[in-house]
C-alpha cells in the first residue's frame, strides 16, 4: 500500500478553513438544539458582537 502524500501547507487557505470551522460549529449547535437557533445564538457561535448604538 502506498504511503499517503504529506499535506502541502502552502495550499492552505486560512479564510476557507475559518469558514469551514464556523459552519461546522453552527451545524453542531443546530443538531444539539431542539428548535431553531436564535439570532443571538448564531451571533455568539460566529463571534459577532453588536455595534454600539445599534438596537
Amino acid at each position: 500500500m502506498a504511503t499517503p502524500e504529506p499535506l502541502d501547507v502552502r495550499l492552505r487557505d486560512q479564510d476557507a478553513l475559518d469558514e469551514i470551522e464556523m459552519t461546522s460549529n453552527l451545524m453542531i449547535a443546530a443538531s444539539e438544539t431542539p428548535g431553531p437557533l436564535s439570532q443571538q445564538m448564531v451571533d455568539e457561535i460566529l463571534g459577532v458582537r453588536p455595534q454600539r448604538g445599534c438596537a
